[in-house]
């Protein structure tokens, strides 16, 4: 197997310790979805808008979290998620301005989101204490939450296994308030529930009592926030996320049909705001029902303080906060980020009731919704060869996720909503700004002049990026009717991603010879139109088939669009396989990959196409073909085909370490595809085995690498010789950005 560091190599060791799916991810996400709103609301909804209506509200709001969800999973199947959780995924998909506009914004709400748990545990211990106890109610509140922020912070900052662990405990809390709530309605006598909506105590509007509902789906994102904790991010997040909100949207829909059925108290006490829907009716009633809900906000305390200053120390580090602040400690907690978290959440308290504050952090954390499915569905829209997540979702749907947060975000408070917006834009218009004049001088000349040269300054910049590898290919045609099928196979590979140029040598001299080249190329496009393919046609005059086909490789293209794979076809001139062998050296040079391709279709009608990849270790060449072959099999032509990815041992030890770390590989670049290993038997040749396990193959990849100089034609005649009875063949030698490193 070829070396390949940035897809193989283990994640280097870690001082902090590092969490699984269930308390990494599941646990918090779960108990910051069970939350205070739940506790004290959930009869209030049915209360006042009936069973039915309840049961809508529940279906509605957990799709927009599931649509995100669905679209973070994917997000994170793609990508190695570092420290930074939602604003590591939105910067690494959507740039650096777009993930600072929705970071910052997204620390705030953390932060913030501290002091309103706090202030949620603090009013109701006070409320169970003797009236006239301490300094006054609200005076009381006030200490009671900052004592609980810093409570909060000194165990975050402590130890995140810390902060984890003591989550199970409360999930026990809140899990036994659950059943508690079940033991109640089980033994207490049933009413037929109510199936109209009368708005007993709330304004007689739906999308009101949605929108006070809705906050209590939010918070699934709390495991996102420990992404660079996770022991394997790519793993758990997806995993994590999806069973929490899963979890979360089961018990919210057999929530409302308790209480709509309990006889132990009536529907006008049901639609009051508060505890009673739950202390009325459990077993035990407050005894069980206080843990409960005190555990939950604990518990979303808890995640507020892991995740906000694992966002600053990612802010700090891309250099949008000061650069002490992802200073982490020798347990590898983030302590200065988690104390200066700690700091903007105590002034906070100052402030005394947060109600207005709490709705626009909910906002606030709505806009990230917008920008995580946003940021799916831009990365399956665009189409990057790169983007192979193993969970799918069309950007349709990801895109729907967006506009129904936005819905969302209106009904909650229209003014409140534009003014998140509005902060939004106006942190992606400076960072946008700032960074374009790091770059290239002042960002609205830039802007103003032609959208065509912005879009070719922004490939540029980014097109040494492996990140950003396209299959631009330059295919040579002798002529080209007769040669469209090479054509077709470069659009194959392309798959709409990349561009395709066909272009035609002649030789001879434009300061002497009469030719019309202007004529060939209009012929040249006429026969691609004709076919239906996509591809720009070009005529090169040279003095010599050689060093023409160099010099017209090198200078194909424009800014970040040059070529950067040539495909020719199979020749039948003497000698030509020789001369191309030597061309594909030099273009090596110029790190520009070769594919020579021998056409012999042989597939028959209702056979199920195979694509066989003989994998030989050597020269990188496999990660090439590999994404070739991936990009084949996105064509609804080869849409049903099965990739196979063959390699020869010597020996069954040999097979059995090759097949595993083939396994392995296959796994790290999400690419479907079955690894075989045959051990070669004495009595074959590499050729005859090749030749043997390749019969009903539709097409056949094989490496190639270049050949020492004057060795030339003893390597092609190898190759005549392999090539010799295979159905179609494509010989890759990968000398790209990328190789060794699949992207």
């Amino acid at each position: 197997m070829p070396e390949n560091e940035d897809q193989t190599a283990p994640p280097a060791p870690a001082t902090s310790e590092k969490f699984g799916t269930f308390l990494g991810v599941y646990t918090p996400s779960v108990l910051t979805i069970l939350g205070l709103i739940m506790y004290l609301r959930f009869g209030w909804v049915v209360g006042n808008v009936g069973l039915p209506l309840t049961v809508l509200i529940v279906l509605l709001a957990s799709s927009v979290t599931l649509i995100t969800a669905l679209s973070a999973s994917a997000i994170a199947t793609n990508m190695r998620v570092g420290v930074g959780g939602e604003y590591y995924m939105v910067a690494h998909s959507l740039g650096l301005e777009f993930g600072g506009a929705i970071g910052i914004p997204l620390y705030l709400c953390r932060t913030l989101s501290i002091t309103f748990y706090s202030y949620g545990l603090a009013e109701s211990i006070v409320n169970l204490l003797p009236a006239g106890w301490g300094p006054g109610t609200e005076r009381t509140v006030q200490i009671v939450a900052a004592l609980t922020v810093v409570s909060i912070t000194a165990v975050a900052g402590k130890s995140a296994g810390l902060a984890l662990r003591l989550q199970i405990p409360i999930m026990a809390a809140v899990g036994l308030s659950l059943v508690a709530l079940l033991i109640g309605v089980a033994t207490g006598e049933q009413r037929a529930p109510e199936l109209v909506a009368t708005y007993r105590t709330a304004p007689a509007s739906f999308w009101f009592v949605f929108a006070v509902f809705f906050p209590a789906v939010t918070g699934f994102t709390a495991g996102i926030g420990l992404s660079g904790d996770l022991e394997n991010p790519r793993h758990s997040i997806p995993r994590g996320t999806l069973a929490a909100v899963g979890t979360g949207a089961a018990i919210y829909l057999l929530i409302p049909i308790l209480l709509s059925v309990t006889g132990r108290i009536d529907v006008a006490e049901l639609a009051q705001p508060g505890l009673l829907a739950w202390t009325g009716v459990a077993f035990l009633g407050a005894w069980l029902v206080y843990p409960g809900m005190w555990g939950a906000i604990l518990s979303s305390g808890f995640g507020s303080a892991l995740g906000g200053p694992r966002v600053l120390q990612a802010l700090a580090k891309d250099g949008l906060a000061p650069a002490f602040l992802a200073r982490i400690s020798s347990t590898g907690q983030p302590v200065i980020a988690t104390w200066a978290s700690a700091a903007i959440a105590l002034a906070a308290v100052a402030l005394g009731g947060l109600d207005a504050v709490a709705r626009f952090v909910t906002i606030l954390f709505l806009t990230l919704y917008v920008a995580i499915n946003l940021s799916a569905a831009a990365e399956r829209w665009g189409g990057d060869p790169s983007f192979r997540p193993t969970i799918h979702v069309p950007w349709l749907v990801s895109l729907a996720g967006s506009l129904a947060a936005v819905i969302v975000m209106f009904l909650i408070s229209p003014v409140a909503c534009i003014v998140a917006i509005g902060l939004e834009l106006v942190l992606y218009g400076y960072l946008r700004q700032r960074a374009l004049q790091r770059r290239w001088g002042d960002a609205w000349a830039g802007v103003w002049m032609s959208l065509a040269r912005l879009a070719l300054l922004r490939l540029k910049e980014h097109r040494d990026d492996p990140r950003n590898w396209r299959p631009n290919i330059l295919v040579f045609v002798g002529d080209p009717e007769k040669r469209i099928g090479l054509v077709r196979i470069a659009n194959w590979f392309s798959q709409g991603r990349g561009i395709v140029t066909a272009a035609q040598l002649i030789e001879g001299d434009l300061t002497r010879d009469e030719l019309d080249v202007h004529g060939l190329r209009r012929e040249m496009d006429r026969a691609l139109a004709e076919d239906g393919l996509v591809a720009f046609g070009e005529v090169n005059v040279v003095p010599d088939f050689e060093g023409g086909v160099v010099s017209a490789a090198q200078a194909n293209g424009i800014a970040g669009l040059q070529s950067n794979t040539v495909l020719a076809g199979w020749p039948k001139k003497a000698g030509r396989l020789t001369a191309w062998l030597r061309i594909m050296r030099a273009l090596s040079r110029v790190h520009k990959s070769t594919l020579i391709t021998r056409l012999n279709w042989v597939h028959e009608p209702g056979q199920q196409r195979r694509i066989v990849i003989w994998w030989g270790g050597l020269e990188n060449n496999g990660d090439m073909m590999l994404l070739l072959a991936h990009l084949l099999k996105l064509n609804p032509e080869w849409s049903d085909a099965q990739i196979v990815v063959r390699s020869i041992a010597r020996s069954d030890e040999e097979r059995d370490f090759q097949e595993k770390g083939l396994q392995a590989l296959l796994e790290e670049v999400r690419i479907q595809a079955d690894a075989h290993v045959i051990t070669q038997p004495e009595s074959q040749s590499i050729a005859e085995v090749i030749h043997a396990q390749s019969a009903g193959a539709s097409l056949v990849f094989l490496g190639m690498q270049d050949p020492p100089p004057g060795t030339e034609e003893d390597y092609a005649g190898r190759l005549e010789k392999l090539a010799s009875g295979l159905p179609t063949t494509v010989f890759v030698r990968n000398a790209g950005e990328f190789a060794g490193r699949l992207i």
